[in-house]
């Protein structure tokens, strides 16, 4: 059984950072490609980033680019978000997921981490201004 469970959310103000981690079990977390995605009250879900199996490749929303890191430990099935630069428009739920099985992060990463069924159970992210 897959079970993704995200840590690290919380409260900061604007301008702050905070950096979320995101621990797989039950899955070959080496062979997959990883992905974050978040949704804000009364919006729709926004695929924010995706790190392949190696860690070589990364993808980002524009909203984020530039102000958010993914990153991975595989040794510890471990994947992170470094949050820069918050906004209070970053406020939303956050929720992990996993890609890919063959471990890329192709044109359409959006969509495989949005609907992923393998997912946590999200972390607050709060940006207050």
């Amino acid at each position: 059984q897959v079970q993704v469970a995200e840590s690290g959310g919380g409260l900061v103000q604007a301008g702050g950072s905070l950096r979320l981690s995101c621990s797989a079990s039950g899955l070959t977390f080496g062979n997959y490609a990883m992905g974050w995605f978040r949704q804000a009250p009364g919006q729709e879900r926004e695929g924010i980033s995706c790190i392949s199996r190696s860690g070589g490749y990364t993808a980002y929303a524009d909203s984020v680019r530039g102000r958010f890191a993914i990153s991975r430990d595989n040794a510890k099935n471990t994947v992170y978000l470094q949050m820069n630069s918050l906004k209070p428009e970053d406020t939303a739920m956050y929720y992990c997921a996993a890609g890919r099985a063959d471990g890329y992060c192709s044109g359409s990463w959006r969509s495989t981490v949005l609907y992923s069924g393998n997912r946590g159970q999200g972390t607050q992210v709060t940006v207050s201004s």
